[in-house]
């Protein structure tokens, strides 16, 4: 399956998406942002999704965009932040006018990618002076049973990328900025559930392999004490973002 395949497959399970993924903390998207050389006030998030990274970015003086693929995504973002401005679109091919903003983001989405022509896009709609930022929630697997996890749902694209040599960001664009934030996140057992259903690597698996990943988290779940309703236990992630100008 192509990236463009995978990258539109979330649709089809928008209720895992937005019930599963981690929002993003605050410290890191400021960071992210801070790289631009004037002040950000027109944003826009490429492969928003449900609008996970979205919510973080809005506020007060600020103009945000959200633009993905997928109109089953974006659907489900309007209904959660109808302050939002919506449209389909790639970070390949973005559906807005030349030095019109002055941020371009991506949360969990660059690992989709084409770099090259990618960031020459993005350097187009960009003032002087703007940002691109990458940003991607990975599990900690520094904690064996998160790491146990990660061998039963499979490595994402995405983890790939960071454990090797990081997003690949081309010209007009200098060398990227990282900065890494630790933090745990309270989840329950519907809530792991909803996280793995959301991967693009469970949702195109075949059936034999969902029913491995299934019974495999069943197990160790079990294990962690996640068997009562109310039970919880504290996820470790990892943030990681990247900024780059140019």
């Amino acid at each position: 399956m192509t990236n463009s395949a995978m990258g539109t497959s979330f649709g089809a399970a928008t209720t895992a998406y937005e019930a599963g993924r981690p929002s993003y903390p605050a410290a890191a998207v400021d960071r992210m942002l801070a790289g631009a050389q004037r002040e950000v006030s027109d944003i826009v998030d490429v492969g928003a999704g449900t609008g996970k990274l979205t919510a973080a970015l809005v506020g007060e003086g600020r103009n945000v965009t959200a633009i993905d693929p997928d109109e089953a995504m974006l659907t489900t973002l309007a209904s959660n932040l109808p302050e939002v401005s919506t449209a389909v679109g790639t970070a390949e091919n973005l559906p807005l006018a030349e030095a019109s903003q002055d941020a371009v983001v991506l949360g969990q989405a660059w690992h989709w990618v084409d770099p090259a022509t990618a960031s020459a896009e993005i350097a187009r709609v960009l003032r002087p002076g703007g940002v691109l930022g990458l940003i991607w929630n990975i599990r900690d697997e520094r904690t064996e049973w998160v790491a146990r996890m990660s061998r039963i749902i499979h490595l994402s694209a995405a983890e790939q990328l960071i454990s090797g040599t990081g997003p690949q960001i081309a010209a007009p664009f200098g060398e990227a900025e990282q900065h890494r934030i630790e933090w745990t996140r309270t989840m329950d057992r519907a809530t792991i559930e909803a996280m793995v259903a959301s991967r693009s690597y469970y949702i195109t698996a075949s059936d034999d392999d969902r029913r491995r990943i299934d019974d495999g988290l069943t197990t160790l779940i079990d294990e962690l004490g996640l068997t009562a309703a109310d039970a919880t236990i504290d996820f470790p992630y990892v943030t990681v973002a990247y900024r780059a100008t140019c």
